[in-house]
């Protein structure tokens, strides 16, 4: 079966549907050891299939998907070809962020997140400085220390190898786990698809509860397709400004602060007209608000809620908060990597393969759910993970790919509330009904929190 095919029946819909994909290209699409030109290629395409099947059984025709590799890898770091006005969006990495020698190994640290940043400091005994910060770390043991950050709720993570990340107890339990969980949470009558539409997803209504990158990108990709997205967050929350305009195409933005009662009651009333709640935030926050996923189908049956972690809900580590970056250090990629390229210091991958493929596999699996409730009805919960998104790019297997050229694709020029704004397309082509973001990315708070 092929990747795409086996994505499909994962999601629990027809193998058969890649059938209709036109894929072209071949790895390396970057300079990796990895297949991520594969890895984008098949998510995007999988969403892009789902999305024209649930057109078809609305009473739109099939159509066919056609996806280029190239132009898939690129879309997977779509916010380093982003412009606003002239110049390439800065450099979003805080300066103490990133990998450090310790007295036994390598640590990395993410401190993007002011909090964050000072909670490491803090931890650290030291200045904000990145010398001062290196002289700190070579005094302590990487796993001790990852250890001690973790349960200080920070952003840490040890190097590990692949073999050394297999034996740890929360790879062997992620192993018993699906790529894309879905699973039927509450009773409800089958709700039929809207009317034929002139999009896929037309008429169906998502509320966006994530930040960063893979969240966010999965409710882009609803959007591509149709789908009105309205994206919550709150005021007292710290966000990077170039992954706002990067992932906020074809999106509202409102601001609803959940530690006041009454804008919970907002939330809560616009989930009563949502088909899709998604959120990212870290184990049990918004379930502490009122808003788990047993909670949310309880008072809305027939809500399909998409869910997205770093390393899964079971486990030790179900509760340690992560980002691409450091899944990729703690699960072997920065070992794999620097031993592809023959280099002795850690080495990443060139995007952040499993928060782009993390978010294509969540709105596959949204779209995937409501192909079910409308066949069986229920309400419905969708998991993904990203260290789970990583055991499947390993399996997906390792060429020699470091001498990949750069892709340069032709850029969508859009005018808005960021001014003049150049970013990708959308690498799915859809042979009836292009994707595409009518609305440009707007700031954070910008619209109310009401349905449009």
């Amino acid at each position: 079966m092929s990747t795409l095919a086996g994505l499909l029946a994962g999601a629990g819909l027809e193998p058969g549907l890649a059938g209709q994909a036109d894929l072209s290209g071949a790895d390396p699409a970057l300079p990796s050891s990895f297949r991520i030109g594969e890895a984008a290629q098949a998510s995007i395409a999988a969403l892009g299939l789902a999305a024209a099947s649930l057109h078809a059984a609305r009473g739109g025709a099939m159509q066919r998907v056609a996806v280029a590799m190239d132009d898939a890898a690129a879309e997977f770091h779509s916010e380093r070809y982003l412009q606003i006005g002239d110049t390439p969006p800065a450099d979003p990495w805080d300066a103490i962020a990133g990998a450090y020698p310790t007295r036994d190994g390598v640590v990395r640290l993410h401190t993007n997140f002011p909090h964050h940043r000072d909670g490491i400091l803090k931890l650290l005994g030291c200045a904000n400085d990145r010398a001062a910060v290196a002289a700190a770390l070579l005094r302590r043991d990487a796993i001790a220390f990852e250890t001690e950050a973790t349960a200080a709720g920070l952003c840490v993570s040890a190097m590990r190898s692949f073999a050394e990340w297999d034996a740890h107890p929360q790879a062997q339990h992620l192993a018993t786990t699906p790529l894309v969980a879905i699973e039927r949470i509450g009773d409800a009558p089958a709700r039929p698809l809207p009317a034929t539409a002139s999009r896929p997803l037309e008429g169906l209504r998502v509320l966006d509860l994530t930040r960063v990158i893979a969240g966010p990108v999965a409710a882009r990709g609803l959007a591509a397709h149709g789908a009105e997205v309205l994206h919550i967050t709150g005021p007292h929350l710290p966000s990077i400004p170039t992954l706002v305009v990067d992932t906020g195409r074809g999106k509202r933005c409102a601001m609803l602060d959940l530690r006041d009662a009454g804008d919970a009651a907002r939330l809560d009333a616009l989930a009563a007209g949502a088909d899709a709640f998604v959120q990212s935030y870290r184990a049990g926050s918004l379930a502490a608000k009122g808003f788990s996923a047993e909670a949310l189908a309880a008072r809305h049956p027939g809500i399909v809620v998409g869910e997205l972690c770093a390393y899964g809900w079971g486990g030790p580590w179900a509760k340690k908060r992560g980002f691409d970056s450091l899944v990729q250090t703690s699960t072997g990629f920065n070992v794999a990597e620097a031993e592809a390229a023959g280099v002795a210091a850690p080495k990443v991958m060139p995007c952040q393969p499993l928060d782009h493929a993390s978010g294509y596999l969540l709105a596959l699996g949204v779209v995937a759910a409501w192909h079910r409730r409308a066949v069986e009805g229920g309400s419905w919960r969708v998991r993904v993970t990203l260290a789970r998104t990583g055991l499947w790019l390993r399996g997906l297997g390792r060429i020699d790919g470091f001498g990949a050229v750069p892709h340069a694709p032709e850029l969508v020029v859009e005018d808005g509330p960021f001014g003049l704004v150049r970013h990708l397309p959308h690498s799915a082509r859809m042979s009836l009904t292009p994707a595409m973001w009518p609305r440009p990315a707007e700031p954070l708070g910008a619209s109310l929190p009401a349905w449009a």
